[in-house]
C-alpha cells in the first residue's frame, strides 16, 4: 500500500479553527459525517492512532487530528465532530459548520453509512454548498452487502459532480482509493458541483444578495450558501463569520441594503422567515432523494430479518425492560464478584510499598509524627482509592463500551426515551445515566451528546442518583451483613438482585428530580433529537479495551488521585490530634450526631460520607478508623466481625437502609464536581448539581426513618 500513517498529538487546547502546518506541503483534510457511520474509523485506520481527543477553543466538543502518507504527499487528517446537518442545531454542529467554512481545509472527506445513503447526502449536499473539494467516502459496504443493498457509485458520483468510493474501514478496504481520489481532487482545478436547486423565491433572493456578499467577503468564501444563511438569519453563523472576516458583514452597507430587498423578495412572495428553513431542507431532502432515485437497490437478507427479530425484543415495552435489567445484573454482578480479586492483590502491593515506605522514613531518622502523616495518612489513602477504585472501573468501562460497540446502548435510550420526556428531559440522558454507573464524571462529560443546553444541565444535576462503581463496595457490604447472612453464589447473586433494586430506585429518583427540575429552575419542553439504532455489530474486543482503559478508567482515576492526597492529609490530622479527650475525628462525630439520627444515621456515618467527599471507596474505612479509634484508615475483610462492630456500635437494620438510601442519594464526588465546573463553566450550576441529591438524599432518609420509627419498627 501507498498509505502510511503517524500521529502527530492531539493539538487539544491551542489549536484554533485553522489547523498549523508542520510544512507548506501539507494538505488539511476534513473528515465529516454523521454518528455512527465509521468516521472515527476511518481516521484511526488512515491516521495510525486511536482517538485520544481534546476541546476545541472555548468549547466542550472533541477534536482529534493525526498524520498520514499516500504517495511520499504528506496529509493532516481532522476528525471533526460526527453531526446530521450543518444547520447547526447544537455546539458540535457549530464546530463542524465553522471548521468547514473557516478552517480552510484543502478538501473534506463525507464519510457516509452504504446502508443509509440517502438520509447522510443531507450532510453531503450541505457541505458541496461551501466547497466542491468534496469527496464521498461510503463506508460499511460490508454491512451493506449483508443487508443485500447494492449502490451504483458511478451514477451517483456523475449527479453529485464529486467522486465517491465505497470502503470497509474495519478492514481498510478502499481507503486507497479514497487517498487517491482526494490527490485527484487537489491535483485537478476545482469543478463546480451540482448545487442544490431552492424554489424559485429563493433562488431569486439569493440572486439579489450574492454579489453583494461575493464582493465583501472576496473569494475565500462561498458568497452563495453565505448569502443563503444571511437571509435564514443564523446568528451563530454569522457571529464566526465576523469573527474570520474581521469585520461585520452585515454593516457593510451594500449587503445591508442587498439583504433588505432579498427578504422583501421573499416576503412579497409568500415565503416568511419562518417557512425559509422548512424549504430549504425540504428541498435539500428531495435533491438527495433524486440522487439516490434507481442507484440504491434493497433486497432484505437473512440478517436484516434477524436483526429485526432481535429488535422486536430488545425494544418491545414487554420484554425490553426485562432484558434491559437483566443485562445491567449481569454487568454488575461481574464487576462485583470480578473486581476482588484483582483488588485484593493491588491492594495487597500497594500496601506492601506502604510497608517499605515506612521502613525508608525510620531509616533516614524521621520523626513519627512526620511518617505517619505522609505514609499513614496521604499514601494509605491514595492507594485504599487506587486499589478499590480501579479494578472495578477496568471491569465496567469495557463491558459497557462493548455493549456500545455491539448497538445495545441506543436501543436502551429508545426504550427510556419516552419516560425522560414525560419528565421534560432527553432521551440522550439515558446514555449518560448507563456511563455514570461506571463513574458519575464519566456521566457528565457524556452529557455532551445533550444538545439542549437545559437538557444538559439537567442530566448534569441528576447524574449522580445512579450509584458509581465507588459506591457499589458500601452498598453490597451492607446489603450482605444485614439482609443476605450468606456466602457463595447463592448470596452472591442474591446480593446482586437486591443492588439492582437499589439502583433501579435511583433510576426513578432521577425520573423524579428530572421532572422537579424541569417544572422550577429549568422550565421547558422537551427537544425532539435524532435517534438512530445503527445494526448489530462484532465488537473489536482489542480496541474496546485500549479505549475504555485510556478515554475512561485512567482520566477518571487521575482526577481521583489528585483530590485523594490532601484528603487523606486531611484525615489523618483529624484522627490523630487530640483535644481533650478525644480526638477532633470523634468531637466533630458527635457535634454531627443530633442531625445525623434525624435521618436515621449517627455522627460518624454522617461524617464518613462528609470526609469521602473525594471518593467514596473510603466511607467504610473511616467508619471503621472511627469506630475503632484508630489513626489511620482500617479495612476489615472479615464482614462477619464487621457486622459485631456496626451493631456493638449502634446499627439496626434501620440504619443500614438509611446508610444505602443515603450513599445513593447524597452529594456527589469532588472529581465529579471538578467536571461538572469544567464542563459548565459555573460555580451556580455546581453548587446545584451539589445541593439537589443532597436535599433529596437527606430528605428520603429523614421519611423513612420518621415512618419506621412512627410505626414502631425501629
Amino acid at each position: 500500500m501507498g498509505l502510511t500513517s503517524g500521529s502527530t498529538g492531539i493539538k487539544a487546547v491551542d489549536m484554533g479553527l485553522v489547523v498549523k502546518r508542520q510544512s507548506e506541503n501539507d494538505r488539511v483534510i476534513a473528515l465529516a459525517g454523521n454518528p455512527n457511520v465509521g468516521k472515527s474509523t476511518v481516521f484511526n485506520e488512515l491516521t495510525g492512532m486511536n482517538q485520544h481527543t481534546g476541546n476545541w477553543p472555548g468549547k466542550t466538543v472533541t477534536n482529534a487530528q493525526g498524520t498520514c502518507t499516500y504517495q511520499g504527499r504528506p496529509f493532516i487528517m481532522v476528525d471533526i465532530p460526527g453531526c446530521y446537518s450543518l444547520m447547526a442545531h447544537s455546539a458540535e454542529e457549530e464546530v463542524a459548520r465553522d471548521f468547514l467554512c473557516f478552517g480552510k481545509p484543502d478538501a473534506v472527506v463525507v464519510v457516509c453509512d452504504a446502508t443509509c445513503l440517502e438520509r447522510n447526502l443531507n450532510l453531503v449536499l450541505q457541505a458541496l454548498e461551501i466547497t466542491s473539494n468534496v469527496v464521498v467516502c461510503v463506508n460499511l459496504m460490508d454491512e451493506a452487502e449483508r443487508k443485500g443493498i447494492r449502490l451504483d457509485f458511478e451514477r451517483i458520483a456523475m449527479r453529485l459532480g464529486v467522486p465517491v468510493i465505497p470502503a470497509a474501514a474495519r478492514s481498510r478496504k478502499g481507503l486507497d482509493a479514497l487517498m487517491h481520489a482526494v490527490c485527484e481532487q487537489l491535483d485537478c482545478p476545482p469543478k463546480p458541483s451540482i448545487p442544490v436547486s431552492y424554489i424559485r423565491p429563493i433562488e431569486d433572493a439569493i440572486s439579489l444578495l450574492q454579489p453583494a456578499v461575493a464582493a465583501a467577503c472576496g473569494e475565500d468564501y462561498n458568497a452563495r450558501w453565505i448569502s443563503l444563511r444571511l437571509l435564514d438569519y443564523d446568528t451563530a453563523l454569522i457571529r464566526s463569520l465576523n469573527d474570520a472576516l474581521g469585520f461585520d458583514l452585515i454593516a457593510e452597507e451594500d449587503v445591508a441594503e442587498k439583504l433588505q430587498e432579498a427578504k422583501n423578495c421573499l416576503r412579497n412572495r409568500g415565503v416568511s422567515q419562518e417557512d425559509l428553513r422548512d424549504q430549504i431542507v425540504s428541498c435539500i431532502v428531495r435533491k438527495a432523494e433524486e440522487i439516490c432515485d434507481g442507484v440504491v437497490v434493497h433486497e432484505k437478507t437473512k440478517r436484516e430479518l434477524r436483526d429485526q427479530k432481535i429488535d422486536r425484543i430488545l425494544t418491545s415495552k414487554w420484554t425490553g425492560f426485562p432484558v434491559m435489567l437483566l443485562l445491567l445484573g449481569v454487568i454488575f454482578w461481574l464487576t462485583i464478584t470480578g473486581a476482588n480479586y484483582p483488588s485484593q492483590l493491588l491492594s495487597d502491593g500497594l500496601f506492601w510499598i506502604q510497608d517499605r515506605l515506612m521502613d525508608w522514613f525510620i531509616a533516614i531518622g524521621a520523626p513519627v509524627w512526620l511518617r505517619s502523616m505522609l505514609v499513614e495518612g496521604v499514601y494509605r489513602v491514595l492507594a485504599w482509592v487506587v486499589s478499590v477504585m480501579l479494578p472495578p472501573m477496568a471491569i465496567f468501562f469495557p463491558l459497557f463500551t462493548l455493549l456500545e460497540d455491539l448497538g445495545y446502548l441506543p436501543r436502551v435510550a429508545f426504550n427510556l426515551d419516552k419516560y425522560f420526556k414525560k419528565a421534560h428531559a432527553c432521551g440522550k440522558q439515558a446514555l449518560t445515566m448507563c456511563m455514570g454507573f461506571g463513574c458519575n464524571a464519566a456521566g457528565i462529560v457524556g452529557c455532551r451528546i445533550i444538545d439542549s443546553p437545559r437538557e444538559r444541565l439537567i442530566a448534569m444535576i441528576t447524574n449522580s442518583f445512579v450509584p458509581c462503581n465507588g459506591r457499589f463496595p458500601t452498598m453490597i457490604a451492607i446489603i450482605t451483613m444485614f439482609f443476605i447472612g450468606t456466602a457463595g453464589m447463592g448470596g452472591s447473586i442474591l446480593s446482586t438482585l437486591i443492588l439492582t433494586g437499589v439502583i433501579v430506585l435511583g433510576i426513578v429518583m432521577t425520573f423524579f428530580v428530572s421532572r422537579l427540575l424541569s417544572g422550577t429552575i429549568l422550565k421547558g419542553i422537551p427537544s425532539s433529537f435524532t435517534l438512530e439504532l445503527p445494526p448489530y455489530r462484532r465488537p473489536q474486543i482489542g480496541k474496546v479495551i485500549v479505549r475504555s482503559i485510556f478515554d475512561r478508567t485512567l482520566f477518571v482515576l487521575g482526577r481521583a488521585v489528585v483530590v485523594a492526597a490532601p484528603a487523606g492529609l486531611i484525615i489523618w490530622i483529624l484522627a490523630n490530634v487530640q483535644y481533650g479527650d478525644a480526638s477532633l475525628l470523634a468531637h466533630c462525630a458527635a457535634f454531627l450526631d443530633p442531625f445525623a439520627q434525624l435521618l436515621g444515621l449517627d455522627g460518624v456515618i454522617l461524617l464518613a460520607f462528609i470526609l469521602g467527599f473525594p471518593a467514596n471507596e473510603i466511607v467504610v474505612p473511616i467508619i471503621i478508623m472511627t469506630y475503632m479509634a484508630t489513626g489511620s484508615l482500617t479495612d476489615m475483610s472479615d464482614l462477619t466481625q464487621l457486622h459485631t462492630l456496626l451493631v456493638d456500635n449502634g446499627w439496626t437494620w434501620l440504619t443500614a437502609v438509611c446508610t444505602m438510601l443515603f450513599s445513593l442519594m447524597h452529594w456527589p464526588c469532588s472529581t465529579t464536581c471538578m467536571t461538572i465546573a469544567k464542563e459548565t463553566k459555573s460555580f451556580k450550576w455546581t453548587a446545584v448539581s451539589f445541593a439537589v441529591p443532597t436535599v433529596v438524599g437527606m430528605l428520603v432518609c429523614f421519611l423513612v426513618a420518621g415512618t419506621a420509627r412512627m410505626l414502631g419498627w425501629a
